[in-house]
């Protein structure tokens, strides 16, 4: 870490990532028109945890907004049982973005934020120097650290789904000046991208 005089503590890029890792359709959607996932449990997870072990391994931060954040509630009813929490994702804060009231999990560390990325980031970044922060979704709130000059890398599990319509994998223009295919990977009915994003200036 660094300090600028006039803007605070800059952290290093190498020292934490900012990663979106998600499933997604072949044509680029991440959940249908309700906000359903029935689409992901049709297809046969592969039996290779590697990639999951190796990316949530380095992951301390999370964030996601509304949409994803409830689907996790109901999903899992998360209200009643916060250690389904724990079981998937550990003790790891999570900043939630929205602009509505949400419940948060007891005894879970949820912190419902709103507004701009940037200092959320920071913040992010502040309470756990050194780790990753994940993305969970959904694909706006992508872009808005995208378009914060914010975003590393993202992983794909694509399904062999197609829905023609719902809520898009990330809703903006990345082109290949920006992004890096690093590794392809293949397991049952999933097929895994990791692409590097060059951050905005």
């Amino acid at each position: 870490m660094t300090c600028d005089p006039q803007t605070g503590p800059v952290y290093r890029r190498e020292m934490t990532r900012v990663q979106y890792f998600t499933a997604c359709t072949l044509d680029g959607f991440i959940a249908d028109e309700n906000d359903s996932l029935e689409w992901l449990f049709e297809a046969p997870h592969g039996e290779d945890e590697g990639d999951w072990d190796e990316f949530i391994g380095a992951i301390g931060p999370m964030t996601m907004g509304a949409t994803t954040y409830e689907w996790v509630l109901k999903q899992h009813d998360m209200l009643a049982n916060p250690q389904q929490w724990r079981d998937f994702y550990d003790n790891r804060p999570c900043w939630v973005f929205s602009h509505r009231d949400l419940p948060p999990i007891p005894t879970v560390d949820i912190r419902i934020v709103s507004g701009n990325v940037r200092p959320v980031y920071d913040e992010m970044v502040a309470t756990l120097p050194g780790k990753n922060i994940w993305i969970v979704g959904g694909g706006d709130l992508v872009g808005q650290f995208d378009d914060a000059g914010l975003l590393d890398e993202v992983w794909l599990g694509m399904r062999p789904v197609f829905l023609g319509a719902g809520a898009p994998l990330l809703p903006r223009r990345i082109t290949t000046r920006r992004l890096t295919l690093r590794d392809v990977r293949h397991s049952g009915q999933e097929m895994r991208l990791i692409l590097d994003v060059a951050r905005q200036r």
